[in-house]
């Protein structure tokens, strides 16, 4: 199983790059961006990193690390820009970005910067026109797309990615057509929740797989939880999930999540504190915990 990391973004971008090479140094395996640009619930005047900013200046000064979007909101930018800025990031990290999207949910930020909202088939429709898209940009000399929200024609993306096929991960849990567009489209899926969570999801993206002739083995599973290591045992139904626990029942997630086919556990920093503290706590939980999990 992979481990790999989720900073905050509403925090310093000292803090974020030194927790990155923090990572780096103790052997995680990846670091992930969350794509906002204002917060969720007040104050709203809290500072927000911009997502691939940051990507780009942590593909040049992180040298291991994977790097991804967890996840892009489809509906802040057109999905042509989106694909030529994971190119330029792929390009600058030496191939190291797996390009998360998402339909996008945050309304407030919709509102406020004058970004259109549309109903949930609306940005469901546009989130999968956009991976298709994205992918024929990626992988076509050139790119002709005529959807009912989005249109190319002849339209190039030079340079290419440095890898020859960049990851497209979708992110969300929505069964009757997010993990439809997922079966479709993605290489790697992520949702919130706990093993039962994933382990049902599994099932039904298994069931879409089925019906678009794709071998669910090719789609990489990813999921996180805030973590607390403490021996208190699982917070109920918070948002977001919410995990504490001693090592041992932490290691029984771990162990569920890998019966549920999920291959990376990431771990955000959100409630971990800053500086030593932080430090110390993502160091206990790859050195700890993850141990017997790490391949």
């Amino acid at each position: 199983m992979r481990f790999s990391l989720w900073p905050d973004n509403e925090q310093p971008v000292d803090d974020v790059l030194a927790v990155a090479h923090r990572a780096e140094t103790l052997g995680y395996d990846g670091i992930w961006m969350a794509d906002h640009f204002m917060p969720s619930t007040p104050p709203l005047g809290a500072p927000v990193l911009e997502c691939f900013s940051v990507l780009a200046a942590l593909a040049v000064t992180v040298p291991r690390l994977r790097l991804g979007s967890l996840v892009a909101g489809n509906t802040y930018r057109h999905p042509a820009l989106l694909a030529k800025q994971a190119a330029t990031i792929d390009q600058l990290s030496g191939g190291r970005l797996v390009l998360g999207i998402g339909a996008g949910w945050q309304e407030n930020e919709h509102l406020a910067y004058g970004i259109d909202f549309f109903d949930v088939a609306g940005r469901l429709g546009r989130l999968e026109e956009a991976c298709a898209l994205i992918r024929l940009l990626l992988d076509e000399p050139r790119a002709d797309f005529a959807g009912r929200y989005y249109q190319l024609a002849g339209a190039p993306l030079e340079p290419k990615a440095r890898q020859a096929h960049l990851p497209l991960l979708v992110g969300g849990g929505g069964e009757r057509v997010t993990l439809g567009i997922v079966a479709r489209h993605a290489d790697e899926w992520n949702t919130w929740g706990r093993p039962e969570v994933l382990a049902a999801k599994s099932a039904v993206l298994e069931r879409h797989c089925a019906e678009a002739g794709r071998d669910p083995a090719g789609i990489a599973r990813s999921a996180q939880v805030l973590v607390e290591l403490e021996p208190a045992g699982w917070e109920g139904d918070s948002r977001p999930p919410t995990v504490r626990g001693g090592v041992g029942e932490l290691q029984e997630m771990l162990g569920a999540y890998a019966a549920a086919g999920v291959g990376e556990f990431i771990l955000p920093d959100w409630n971990l504190g800053r500086g030593q503290a932080r430090d110390e706590r993502i160091e206990r939980f790859l050195t700890e915990v993850a141990a017997p999990f790490r391949h």
